[in-house]
């Protein structure tokens, strides 16, 4: 696949920072690249973009108050690139109210806007429960204890249509023991208390359990081939990644073989590696060249390509006319 097909003219002028077989990663500002794509040419749009925080991070989060006018910017293109049956997955962190105990709501608020303003469709909502969170805010968590960690972040599923292309067959989780037990000694079909009604059907073997909206993925890999390469070659590892296994439930349960995924705040490019691994066609872009540059470690890329970019050059494709 010529990945240059899914950009129009103007934007051809851009190389790729790199390129798979399945792939490639721009240097450049999200907002101004997807100008330069072609309309109904991604089939999923999956990203966690700077979270809104009050505390700066070294990823360049914007304030609670300003981000979901600044993230609706971005909106109207990403609806404009997706397929038809296309799905936008969009994963935020939660936030306080600085200096009191009270959440912030700009996760809902821009929910609605999207919805309301922009035109997507809410297929779906998503909790994504990450066990190993540190206890945060201090303040309130670990020092005057009133309130418990925060360990959950709200994820979106949007679409472009109100039939989006969705399997959950492809992400069936194992069948727990009790389910396995019924299986192999079968189940009499009767009326539950609550007024279900449990037909036959229940005990027949679908290869696995449907997952719920609650999704349980740690993220405790310190020491795994990017983060180990990174520190070789002193590249700054990026400090929100996300756990492989969250795009790669979506990508799975989103799209088919050959299909192409998106991530316009691609970071350390875990959504294209998981992609090119699920043989889906990614388009990563990014911002920052330090986190573009790691992100070449979770590639099989020659090393002479590979030392082309480092130490760290200045191309400056995010400041390019698109």
């Amino acid at each position: 696949m010529n990945f240059q097909n899914l950009l129009k003219a103007n934007n051809n002028k851009i190389s790729p920072y790199y390129q798979t077989q399945w792939g490639a990663a721009y240097l450049a500002d999200s907002i101004q690249f997807m100008k330069g794509m072609h309309d109904n040419s991604v089939d999923l749009v999956i990203t966690s973009p700077p979270f809104a925080l009050k505390r700066k991070k070294e990823y360049g989060n914007e304030d609670e108050d300003k981000y979901v006018e600044w993230f609706l910017s971005f909106a109207p293109d990403i609806l404009r690139i997706l397929k038809s049956d296309g799905s936008f997955i969009l994963d935020l962190g939660g936030a306080y109210i600085p200096g009191f105990p009270v959440r912030s709501v700009y996760m809902f608020d821009l929910l609605v806007r999207l919805v309301k303003e922009t035109g997507f469709y809410l297929a779906q909502e998503f909790y994504h429960y990450n066990p190993s969170r540190l206890p945060a805010p201090a303040e309130w968590v670990n020092v005057r204890r009133i309130r418990v960690k925060d360990s959950v972040n709200v994820v979106w599923w949007l679409s472009k249509n109100q039939n989006p292309k969705a399997d959950n067959r492809k992400i069936l989780k194992p069948y727990s023991e009790s389910m396995k037990g019924l299986l192999k000694n079968g189940y009499k079909a009767k009326l539950r208390p609550s007024g279900h009604d449990i037909s036959d059907k229940f005990s027949k073997n679908n290869g696995g359990a449907i997952p719920p909206n609650l999704l349980e993925m740690a993220n405790t890999d310190s020491n795994g081939k990017y983060q180990k390469k990174c520190r070789e070659h002193g590249v700054k590892v990026h400090p929100a990644r996300f756990p492989p296994a969250f795009p790669e439930f979506f990508i799975k349960f989103l799209t088919d073989e050959n299909d192409v995924v998106y991530d316009p705040f691609a970071g350390s490019n875990t959504t294209g590696y998981i992609a090119e691994c699920l043989s889906r066609y990614w388009v990563a872009s990014e911002l920052s060249e330090e986190y573009l540059k790691g992100s070449t470690f979770r590639f099989d890329l020659s090393e002479e390509r590979r030392q082309a970019m480092l130490p760290l050059k200045t191309r400056d494709y995010a400041a390019s006319t698109i």
